[in-house]
């Protein structure tokens, strides 16, 4: 996972792109309901962190799951674009 990854997950939690708002919910409600189901989600272990996240890779869940070019390492759930589309999308439009 790149810092780029991290950052997109982040953004895409908290202040979501207009145009992108409604995949990034779908995207994160279907990976969520996996997420929940699977044997390294924290919330069926015990941990000291208070969030959502994977024992696996670590990840806050709320924003990997947002993360359109992220992927799960256990291949559990694949990126639905690459890093530079994700970017693509977002800045289409704005003058450089």
């Amino acid at each position: 996972m790149s810092i780029f990854q991290i950052y997109e997950g982040w953004r895409n939690n908290l202040f979501p792109p207009e145009k992108l708002k409604e995949v990034i919910e779908q995207t994160s409600a279907s990976r969520m309901d996996i997420c929940n189901n699977c044997e390294h989600v924290s919330t069926k272990h015990k941990t000291i962190r208070k969030d959502v996240h994977c024992t696996n890779c670590g990840c806050t869940l709320a924003a990997k799951t947002k993360c359109l070019s992220c992927s799960c390492p256990l291949k559990k759930w694949v990126a639905l674009i690459t890093q530079d589309q994700e970017e693509e999308i977002v800045n289409y439009g704005k003058e450089k």
